[in-house]
């Protein structure tokens, strides 16, 4: 038996596929916007479906943005000469967070994982080596500290060392397994300062 209407059941549903709610977390998200003013669902529901439709992925680095170009690879003060490859956006604002780094990124969208059929042709790598055509000195690799972060890395560096480019990798002090959107930003900063050649 059903203890609520079908609309608080679909919402509940919708609600609970989202990635880290589960049921009582969709439960306790339903009936907070069930009782929330009309307008203020309204505007929630206008900025969802305004981010899905208008936000795309950054001409240059691949990143999230509501322009053809992001903010970061349009501003002449980065260094365009320095790429950071992360393997997604989250991972990139974590590094923004630090105020440290000056240079610009690359967004793989994942890491290789033969285990799940993800390949090196599966994540944006051709894009990355079409962007090295232009004046790059060094490529940092900042992928996680995971057995697929870390294959990532070897993968890159061996596409990348034979035209010369210098290709380095964030340090220890980034946990192993950890991901780094949840480290927090001396750590972070560390890691970059401690870079090492691969």
């Amino acid at each position: 038996m059903d203890l609520y209407s079908g609309y608080i059941n679909r919402l509940i549903a919708e609600l609970s596929v989202l990635p880290g709610i589960g049921q009582k977390t969709a439960q306790r998200l339903a009936f907070y916007m069930i009782n929330m003013p009309k307008e203020s669902v309204e505007k929630l529901a206008g900025a969802m479906v305004e981010a899905r439709n208008k936000v795309k992925y950054c001409k240059c680095c691949f990143t999230l943005t509501d322009d053809e170009i992001c903010p970061i690879c349009s501003n002449s003060k980065r260094d365009h000469k320095q790429i950071m490859v992360v393997e997604n956006t989250r991972d990139l604002h974590a590094y923004e967070k630090t105020g440290r780094y000056e240079g610009v990124y690359h967004v793989l969208h994942g890491a290789i994982n033969p285990s799940m059929g993800i390949g090196p042709n599966d994540i944006r790598l051709k894009e990355l080596i079409e962007r090295l055509e232009h004046d790059v000195d060094e490529v940092i690799i900042a992928t996680n500290s995971s057995i697929e972060g870390e294959t990532t890395a070897m993968y890159i560096s061996k596409l990348i060392k034979p035209t010369g480019i210098r290709v380095t990798r964030i340090a220890s002090g980034v946990p192993v397994g950890g991901e780094l959107e949840y480290i927090d930003e001396v750590t972070l900063s560390r890691a970059l300062d401690a870079r090492v050649e691969l």
